[in-house]
């Protein structure tokens, strides 16, 4: 099959597009000049079901819907709209609305940026000790968009919130220099949407280079959910496959941290053949994907997902809270939801299926797990532990917090049993304080 992409410009090109009500291509135009918007023909033929688009899962994350936007943003853009065809301007307003989604959430442009030799590297994140970020500059789009991605700022023009690095050679001497990095993960956009010959041009660096501490390469994608004949059919997935072996006979761990938000991505002869040519070389396949509402929102969904996973030899790895930026209100569901959620699909499922870990919320200190809700000493209280922390020695210490049944996000979250402070946050503020010594700081990054 060929890529074919569709956009705002050219969505009315789709042969399905005509079961869409006016309600809904108003909301495609209007959301989808604030926010991104961007599919192609493997989702909109394999994966929407064109006649339930008011239940159908896949045309919901794929595609612009009302709610993402507040009703005031909403009836801002489409007054611009219907009043003007100057670009400048609806350009202006669609920002004016973007800057307050809290387009950049956790700090990522503050506090996890790494530099060498006094040199900000800003196509790299360095939040967790054993773990760099990578944004490749040729892997800043996607095949398709999801409408709860964080990383949603890339994609609108907004240049100045762009993470890429250009030189693969920093990311090398980076890593050579900072010997507690075990992993690299490359993100993006998505680096899949590359030519294996330009993702080569990032790897093959690393592997010629003899770096000791370096065990684990990892890719985010999207790739398999959306386009999964990168691995199969499309011209350069022999030459992709190739790399990846030449990876892991370099002794190194290859993982894909695939997302999958829906059991009906797995369902296709696509994904399946194109999980399975991986798995034949010895790529690893781990999964991910945050709880949602409109979209996966039930234990049955969660458990049926896994499941289906584990069946075609991928491993369960994360559920996570959708971040506290973009289209959150529409996606969020309440945290003590999204717990009872986790547990009762946990429940229904086999050991081999409980690799996965959440429902957990990427927020700056770290990655703040949901154990429960519970009532200690009469007061009822989240249970809190943290996966990854700022400070490794955070990691795996429970705390709690204030039951709140509209809380949605750590922000919204006190302290329990009249604590003034969660335990890390005296730390925490002290890791950014400006007057801290760059060296000192640099023990916790």
């Amino acid at each position: 099959m060929k890529l074919q992409s569709y956009a705002l410009h050219n969505y009315r090109k789709i042969a399905q597009i005509e079961k869409l009500s006016p309600a809904q291509t108003e909301a495609i135009e209007v959301v989808g000049n604030v926010l991104p918007f961007k599919t192609n023909n493997y989702v909109v033929d394999e994966l929407i079901d064109w006649d339930n688009l008011e239940n159908d899962p896949m045309f919901k994350l794929t595609f612009p819907q009302k709610g993402m936007l507040s009703e005031e943003h909403y009836e801002s853009m489409k007054i611009v709209l219907n009043h003007s065809s100057n670009r400048d301007e609806i350009r202006n307003m669609a920002n004016i609305i973007r800057n307050e989604l809290n387009p950049h959430p956790a700090g990522q442009m503050e506090h996890n940026v790494p530099e060498i030799n006094g040199e900000k590297l800003m196509g790299m994140q360095h939040k967790y000790k054993e773990t760099v970020l990578f944004f490749p500059s040729q892997g800043q789009t996607c095949h398709a968009y999801c409408t709860f991605c964080f990383r949603w700022p890339q994609f609108v023009g907004m240049d100045e919130l762009k993470f890429a690095a250009k030189e693969a050679s920093l990311l090398q001497e980076y890593v050579q220099k900072n010997t507690q990095v075990t992993d690299i993960l490359f993100t993006g956009g998505d680096p899949m949407i590359m030519k294996a010959k330009i993702f080569a041009s990032y790897i093959d660096p690393l592997l010629e280079t003899e770096i000791s501490n370096l065990q684990t390469i990892r890719i985010g994608t999207k790739a398999l959910g959306y386009w999964p004949y990168k691995f199969t059919s499309d011209d350069d997935a022999d030459e992709m496959l190739r790399l990846f072996e030449r990876v892991i006979k370099k002794g190194l761990n290859l993982s894909i941290m695939a997302h999958f938000s829906h059991p009906v991505e797995l369902e296709t002869e696509a994904v399946k053949e194109a999980i399975k040519r991986l798995r034949g070389v010895g790529v690893q396949i781990r999964t991910q994907s945050p709880v949602l509402k409109h979209i996966n929102d039930s234990p049955e969904i969660w458990s049926d997902m896994w499941r289906k996973q584990v069946n075609l030899n991928c491993i369960p790895y994360y559920m996570f809270i959708p971040r506290d930026t973009g289209a959150q209100d529409y996606f969020a569901v309440p945290l003590e939801e999204a717990w009872q959620i986790f547990r009762k699909a946990y429940q229904k499922v086999s050991g081999v299926c409980r690799t996965v870990r959440g429902p957990s919320m990427s927020c700056t200190p770290g990655k703040v797990q949901v154990l429960g809700v519970s009532e200690i000493r009469g007061e009822k209280v989240f249970v809190l532990r943290m996966l990854q922390g700022r400070n490794p020695d955070w990691v795996a210490r429970p705390f709690f917090a204030k039951y709140d049944a509209t809380a949605i996000w750590m922000d919204n979250l006190e302290p329990a049993f009249e604590e003034e402070r969660f335990f890390f946050e005296e730390e925490h503020e002290w890791l950014f304080n400006e007057a801290v010594n760059e060296h000192e700081r640099d023990v916790f990054e």
